[in-house]
């Protein structure tokens, strides 16, 4: 079964476009000759993003992720923040051309399924079709435990509430969408609805449903949420993920 994009059609709302075309414009312009194409994920390219509720999420691809400097691309959120104070906030993710051709089940993944172009011309067509296997799941999470250890230590390390919601709401989603990527056979589609996601976990994964609804809950609304008791529930809900995963491992194996 072969994976079909996400967003076949971009449909970015009217107050949204200038937000786009600037941030493209700046890029462009401070990085001179760095950037191959650029892309977005998310509500917003779907036409379906909401003032004062949805961000704003970009994908950069370059040669060399480290021609890129952190520091002026942060410049550059910060000035379009200001200026659309109705976007909740702007993420930017880098990766290389080699990193989308050469890891298709990781990056391809990203770039040929998840996003779409917006500048330049897309890689992503080059990616060969990705077809829904153990093998495509098993790479697909090859970083997933890096980064809810880095989530997972940030959120014990914060005092500062506005940082703790921003956790928790993250923490929640990536945990939802590793959950999602168990049952990706059963759907034969990669989902970016959250609920279409849990809905999915709860038909096809035997996890314990209150721990998914519970994610969910936190994800919609983290305001209340006491780190101590997120965190025990994050952790019971990535250990079924990673036995999921090893069992996965050891069934290919032993085929193979």
């Amino acid at each position: 079964m072969i994976l079909e994009k996400v967003i076949n059609r971009i449909e970015i709302q009217s107050e949204y476009k200038n937000l786009v075309d600037k941030y493209i414009d700046h890029v462009r312009t401070e990085f001179k000759g760095e950037i191959h194409s650029i892309y977005m994920c998310g509500s917003i390219p779907k036409g379906t993003a909401t003032p004062f509720k949805s961000d704003a999420d970009f994908t950069i691809v370059c040669e060399n992720p480290k021609d890129i400097d952190y520091e002026r691309l942060s410049n550059i959120k910060d000035r379009l923040l200001e200026e659309y104070p109705f976007v909740t906030k702007i993420d930017t993710i880098i990766c290389s051309i080699d990193d989308v051709l050469n890891k298709p089940n990781e990056w391809g993944f990203w770039v040929k399924i998840i996003c779409v172009c917006i500048h330049g011309d897309d890689i992503g067509e080059k990616v060969p079709p990705i077809i829904i296997s153990p093998e495509f799941i098993l790479d697909l999470n090859t970083e997933t435990k890096e980064e809810v250890d880095r989530i997972h230590r940030s959120l014990s390390n914060t005092s500062d509430n506005a940082m703790k919601t921003r956790y928790i709401k993250g923490y929640s989603k990536r945990l939802i969408r590793a959950l999602y990527s168990l049952v990706i056979v059963d759907t034969g589609v990669w989902q970016d609805d959250m609920i279409k996601m849990k809905n999915s976990i709860l038909d096809y994964c035997d996890i314990d449903s209150a721990l998914v609804d519970y994610l969910y809950a936190c994800y919609l609304d983290c305001n209340s949420v006491l780190v101590e008791e997120f965190l025990e529930i994050a952790d019971e809900v990535y250990s079924y993920f990673e036995n999921a995963l090893k069992a996965m491992a050891a069934s290919r194996n032993s085929l193979g």
